[in-house]
Formats: C-alpha cells, sequence, structure tokens
C-alpha cells in the first residue's frame, strides 16, 4: 500500500450471477442508503471488481461480467465436509437457534481465518457444511453507478485496518467499516465476514462459530 493513494469507493449496484447455461439471476442490490463501501488495497472487496471502478467519477455507471476465476471459481463438491455436532454446543447444548438447514456461519480454520459455510444438513452426530462460497460456479455481472470515489483519510483505512484484524462483521456481505454497509463485493478469499470464501480450504476447521 506504499506509494498508492487509497481510495474510498461508494457504488450503488446489482449483482447479477450467470450459470453454464447462460441462466442469469438477480442475487443482490444495494441501496442508496446502504451502499457498498470500500477502500482499495485492502481486499475488501474482488480484486477484479476493484480494479473495474477504482477510476471511476462520481456519476460513471458500469456494467461488466467477472468470470468465475475472477469471482469465487469453481464448485468443488469435496468442499462439503462433516463436522462434529459438538463444535456447534454451547453449555452442553446444540446451538438450534443458529445452527440450521440453510444457515451461513462464520467458522475459522486452523490457520485463524474466518470463512462463512452453509449448513447442508443436521444428523444426530454430525452436521454437513458447504465451504464453497455461496456464489461459486458462476459468472457474475455488476451492474450499477458510483456513488463516491475519493482519496481515503488516514481515520477511516485505521478503521478499515481494525475491522479486518477482527473488529465486527456487521452481518453484511462487505462487512461494516465504520458505517459503510457492504455488499457480495467483499473478498472472502482470506476469510472474512462475507462473500469471499476461498479461505479455510478444508484444513482444521476451528468450528468456533461467531454470532
Amino acid at each position: 500500500m506504499e506509494n498508492k493513494t487509497n481510495k474510498l469507493i461508494a457504488a450503488h449496484y446489482q449483482l447479477f450471477t450467470i450459470n453454464d447455461n447462460g441462466e442469469r439471476k438477480l442475487v443482490e442490490e444495494t441501496s442508496q442508503e446502504q451502499p457498498f463501501v470500500f477502500i482499495t488495497g485492502f481486499g475488501a472487496a474482488l480484486d477484479a471488481l476493484e480494479e473495474k471502478v477504482q477510476n471511476l467519477e462520481r456519476g460513471a455507471k458500469f456494467d461488466f461480467e467477472l468470470n468465475k476465476d475472477q469471482a469465487f471459481g469453481e464448485y468443488e463438491p469435496k468442499r462439503v465436509i462433516d463436522l462434529n455436532k459438538e463444535m456447534f454446543c454451547i453449555d452442553g447444548h446444540f446451538d438450534s437457534k443458529n445452527i440450521f438447514k440453510g444457515a451461513q456461519i462464520p467458522l475459522k480454520n486452523e490457520d485463524g481465518n474466518f470463512f462463512i459455510a452453509t449448513v447442508l444438513e443436521i444428523g444426530d452426530s454430525k452436521v454437513k457444511v458447504d465451504l464453497n462460497h455461496p456464489l461459486a460456479g458462476n459468472r457474475l455481472n455488476f451492474k450499477g453507478y458510483i456513488i463516491e470515489n475519493r482519496e481515503a483519510t488516514k481515520e477511516e483505512m485505521q478503521t478499515m485496518l481494525n475491522h479486518l484484524n477482527g473488529g465486527g462483521c456487521g452481518g453484511n456481505c462487505g462487512g461494516d467499516c465504520g458505517g459503510c454497509e457492504g455488499g457480495c463485493g467483499h473478498h472472502d478469499h482470506e476469510g472474512g465476514c462475507g462473500h469471499h470464501g476461498h479461505g479455510g480450504e478444508d484444513k482444521g476447521c476451528c468450528g468456533g462459530h461467531c454470532h
């Protein structure tokens, strides 16, 4: 990040997935009140998304596609795994309030990285989870416009660093950095609170699900 300008970018967009049959589906839409906001150079957005929008001026429209490699990769069946049900117990009781079929839950691997898993099944002793990113296997189409694009302040960058180092996952795809409500542009390859879940692989899920 040295000798580079870190920009704060706010964008409103619609996100469509495009599967191998060419079928398109709207999966996310931000709003004027809650745009996707991120600071460049921090890995808070998909690299390809950041590259596409970082030089666009305020008010500029965009409409571009990212291929699977630029987005969340191919869907990998081997990333569907069984975890011990005990990992999801609190005070000796299974956490049924947060762990249910279809729930997206944050997990931590042995390296301390957080990533999102989707609960597929709950058995007597195991919980089957899908470690693939929910959008894996699709091309992505972003359509929208830039609300703001300016140099980030030192205070904003520090806030971003604090959140990347473990401060609050606001429950949004892009995380919450000082009031910046995010969307699926969030870059979860290294594990984060939202949409970029290449991180984690299958090695050593520590369970440690956070609420």
